[in-house]
């Protein structure tokens, strides 16, 4: 007897896993008419943090799928629980007026928004600083630290041994820190007692892909000008929060 075809994936369905593929780290808010929604296990996410319904539709896919959601303009009551809650959270938007399109309307993420990226005054406590970090713990040699204030956009970087950078994250408190995902295991348990971590892959935390960032940024042919020297641990460090805040799409940048 023949298996029973599984029914077929709806256009809006694959481009929202077309757009999470890009960004599986986040959970993505899904602009859908006058409704925010998430699916899939970003709605169990989200439906547990907020105490939404959850529910499971069809909703075009071979089996149901998770789903949860609330009114486009609740975005500022809810935005803040996600990210306080640890969540990475991308924006979703419908980049066209339904009104003017025939079948499925174009959408990408406008906003990706984590503990040490963003400009929401609702998760900015008064005259708080929001700083980024990016710590590039060299195997030999001095250790990198950038750090970057997202609402302001001031920027400083440092090269020292591991117990002064350690220092100077405890000074500057950043929201977030980014590190190589391959970073020592001891260090990472001890660094998530105290902040809130993002590993990116080792590739992003080469010398030259660092150079390339911050010379293309920055458009110069060396890095003399801001202090730094090709294939330094600050330099890398600061090519690999660049890349980051690139990679997700942050608007401000």
């Amino acid at each position: 007897m023949a298996k029973k075809a599984g029914k077929k994936q709806t256009p809006m369905m694959r481009q929202f896993d077309e757009i999470k593929a890009k960004h599986p780290e986040a959970l993505l808010l899904f602009r859908v008419g006058d409704f925010y929604e998430t699916f899939g296990s970003d709605a169990e996410k989200a439906s547990k943090t907020l105490d939404i319904i959850l529910t499971k539709r069809s909703n075009g896919s071979a089996s149901e799928v998770a789903l949860a959601g609330f009114p486009h303009h609740a975005l500022q009551t809810y935005l803040p629980k996600l990210v306080k809650a640890g969540h990475r959270v991308a924006i979703v938007e419908q980049l066209e007026d339904p009104k003017t399109v025939k079948g499925l309307v174009k959408r990408g993420v406008t906003d990706m928004i984590t503990p040490g990226m963003n400009l929401n005054a609702d998760l900015l406590s008064g005259k708080e600083h929001n700083y980024l970090a990016a710590l590039y713990p060299a195997k030999k040699g001095p250790w990198g630290l950038a750090i970057i204030e997202v609402s302001t956009g001031s920027f400083h970087y440092a090269e020292h041994n591991e117990a002064e950078i350690l220092s100077a994250l405890s000074s500057y408190n950043p929201k977030e820190i980014i590190h190589p995902r391959d970073m020592e295991r001891g260090l990472r348990k001890k660094l998530e007692e105290e902040y809130y971590l993002f590993g990116i892959d080792a590739w992003a935390w080469e010398e030259t892909y660092a150079f390339e960032q911050l010379t293309t940024h920055f458009q110069t042919n060396s890095l003399s000008g801001f202090g730094l020297e090709k294939g330094s641990a600050g330099a890398i460090a600061a090519g690999a929060v660049l890349h980051h805040l690139k990679r997700s799409e942050y608007s401000s940048l």
